[in-house]
Formats: structure tokens, sequence, C-alpha cells
């Protein structure tokens, strides 16, 4: 008996993913375990591994094929000596036409078919008349109702498309193998047509921007900033790297990391989300960290940190920030956290304030230590100073919550042989 092969959920927000690569083809003969397929989620590009015995009698989604839901089928797993046409499973465009041949009449769409792209009215000397394209003739193109959405859905023109189906009829098959890369723009005469390439965003980008989107409309920020001394702290890592044989190397931001942890248990108000209804207090610092790759950005938790030592969270740290990059990290890995650290100190950036990462209440921008003149005891000196902003979600963590988090952590950066305690 054929079973469906679904598109599988990898992570618990996961509604639909990018079918980026079969490991079988048609025909092939799979066990359960085998790799079959990988699959780009919004966060990392997963492997899927067959779940029974079989042979793969039909692949349903091609390679790159995007907002693919979650259970929907992506192929068909036939028995041993059983055959497709057995089965009452189609192809996606079998079942359309399937479907479309009951439709009374064709949808029809009528569009401006530009001969003269580059030819514009001129504007006269009193520069009251603007200048517009002009179509020169409108070109009725057959297209299914379901191809005529997916086409819109991404910004494809139908112009463009060749189609298959009778009398040149669009199907959505022909949307789906469409390159967007082919689409031709058109060029104003005073502009260079090669000076822009249109890069398509991935899964991850487009997951990026609405969760940044929707962080910067629901959460209201405020930002306070502290500048921090870290000579101190500089000589303490010194110490520790030069006992360590390069058997380990501890950084400033694993010590940043470790001072935030023991900041929140100071100041437990500080380690909470949002839940409209709730406010979520934790007991444990499971600091998110933001790491850039390929793409993007991740923010792999470092779990547990208050019952870590520095060598531990380095470990942690080092280990994470090799899986994110490499796209190996696992959903528990990056799903969670309750407070976030975002460092670019590495980059000489002195100050910036971060978005908050929802639903957490607070997030932590790091900049690079610099040496600045500053004033002890009626005495100006020289010291390596950091800046750090902390963004705030109002409706979790107030104000007087923020500036208690702030000089706590201040007090334990200049001061780290705290950390010990």
């Amino acid at each position: 008996m054929s079973v469906d092969i679904l598109m599988p959920a990898l992570s618990p927000t996961m509604e639909e993913g990018t079918l980026s690569k079969w490991l079988v083809k048609e025909g092939d003969k799979v066990e359960s375990g085998d790799l079959i397929a990988e699959i780009e989620t919004d966060k990392a590009t997963m492997e899927v591994e067959a779940i029974e015995d079989g042979i793969i009698g039909k692949i349903l989604v091609s390679e790159g094929q995007e907002s693919i839901k979650v259970n929907s089928p992506i192929a068909i797993l036939l028995s041993e000596g059983e055959n497709l046409s057995e089965n009452a499973t189609y192809t996606n465009s079998n079942i359309e036409i399937k479907q479309e041949v009951q439709k009374d009449k064709e949808n029809v769409v009528q569009i401006n078919d530009i001969k003269n792209k580059d030819e514009i009215s001129k504007s006269n000397s009193n520069n009251t008349t603007k200048s517009y394209y002009k179509p020169d003739k409108l070109e009725r193109i057959f297209v299914s109702p379901l191809a005529k959405r997916i086409a819109k859905q991404r910004d494809i023109p139908l112009s463009s498309i060749k189609g298959s189906g009778p009398h040149g009829r669009i199907l959505k098959i022909d949307v789906d193998n469409f390159d967007i890369k082919k689409i031709e723009y058109p060029s104003l005469n005073n502009l260079e047509s090669n000076n822009f390439e249109i890069v398509k965003n991935s899964a991850m980008r487009k997951t990026i921007a609405e969760r940044l989107v929707k962080s910067k409309n629901e959460a209201p920020h405020f930002y306070l900033s502290l500048d921090c001394n870290i000579d101190e702290l500089l000589k303490v890592r010194k110490t520790l790297n030069s006992k360590s044989n390069d058997e380990y190397k501890i950084s400033v931001n694993d010590m940043i990391i470790k001072a935030s942890s023991a900041t929140l248990l100071k100041v437990p108000k500080a380690n909470a989300s949002w839940e409209n209804e709730n406010t979520k207090y934790f007991s444990n610092t499971d600091i998110s960290v933001a790491v850039a790759i390929e793409g993007g950005l991740i923010t792999p938790i470092v779990k547990n940190v208050q019952s870590k030592g520095l060598l531990e969270i380095s470990n942690d740290m080092k280990n994470l920030a090799s899986k994110a990059k490499d796209g190996k990290l696992l959903p528990e890995e990056y799903v969670g956290g309750s407070f976030s650290i975002s460092n670019l100190g590495m980059y000489g950036i002195k100050e910036f304030s971060a978005v908050i990462n929802p639903p957490q209440g607070c997030i932590l921008a790091v900049g690079s230590g610099e040496k600045r003149p500053i004033v002890i005891n009626n005495e100006i000196s020289i010291a390596t100073i950091m800046t750090v902003t902390l963004s705030c979600d109002h409706r979790v963590v107030d104000g007087a919550v923020g500036a208690e988090f702030l000089s706590e952590f201040k007090n334990l950066i200049e001061n780290p042989s705290l950390l010990l305690l």
C-alpha cells in the first residue's frame, strides 16, 4: 500500500518550509532512517529521514519549491512490487487539470503588452506634463485560477510564463518551474539597466523580517545605556588564558554571558517574557546569543548559564556557533531563551541599540572596548570603556527594573571576582 511522504514539522513554530534538495530520485529503494531530502526552515537547513521502507514512486514537489505547508504531501512511497498506476494519487499537474476541467469557463487575465518599453514621453518646457509608459495593445492570457493565485503570491508577471496547457494555458506546474531570474524588467533611457541585482529572499531572511517588524510594532521599546570599565575584566581574562596552555581561550563575550546570568539572578524581574494575559518569569537563565551566519542571523541558546563556569560556557558557545554556521542547529538549540545578547564589539561598533527577540523582555547590545579618558578621584585617567545598551519591552520591564539590571551588570563587569560567588 502506498504512503504519502509529508512535509515534516522540524520545529514547534514551523508552519511551512522550502524543499531545497532531494537526496533520492524516483525509483530509488529506501529503508527507514535513510536520508531522502533537505528541508530549509526559517532557521536552518535540516535533513529528513524516511520513516518506512519502500520505493520512491513519485516526487510531487520539485527542488527549490517554497512555502510548502507542514503535513502536505511531497512524495509517494510505494511498497515492493506496487505500481503507481494502482494508486489514486496524481501528480500536481494531473490533479490541477482534473479539477480545472470541471470549471465552466477559463479565467482570462488582461495585461498590458508594452512593446516600446524604453519610450517615455518627454516633459514639455513648462514641466506640467508627467512621463508615462504607453500600452500599445491588450493581450489575453489564459491561466488557471490556482496558477494565477500562486503567480500573484510570488510576484511573477504572467506575461513572462509560457503555458504548457491546452492553447498555451498557464498551469500551476508552469509557475512552479519558472525561474524568476528570467524576468526582464523595463529600463528607462536615462538609467543603466544593469546597475542592480535581484536576489530572492530566503525563508530565513523572510522570517527575520517578519519577527523584527512584529517586535518593533508590538513591543514598546525603550533603551538604557551605561559605560563599563573593563580593565579588571581584561586582566582576569588574560590571567585565565595564560594558565590554559592553549587548552581553552575564554573570550570577553563568555564573561559577558556569565555576568548577564548573574545579574538576572539578582534582578529576576528582567528575566521575563510577555504572554498577553500573563507575564512569564524564568527561574533559569537561558541566554540567547546572536550569531551572524550566511543569509541572516540566528540566536543559539546557552542553557542554564547560572550553573555553568566560564570554561563550560566557552565550550558551549564555540559548539553552538559552529553548528549555527553549518546550518546544523537542532530546534531545541535556538527556540526559546529568556534573555538575549548581541555583541558587535568585534566589528569596532562603539554603541548600538538592538531589537528585542520576542517574546523575551530584554536584549543587551554590547559595543567594543576602547581606550577613553575618564575622571577618577578628580583626576583624568585612561581606561578601557565598553558601552552597553539594554533594550526593554515596556510591557514587561519598567524603567527602574532596567536601570537596576544595568547597575548590577556594571558592578559585576568592573569587579569580575564577584562572578565566582
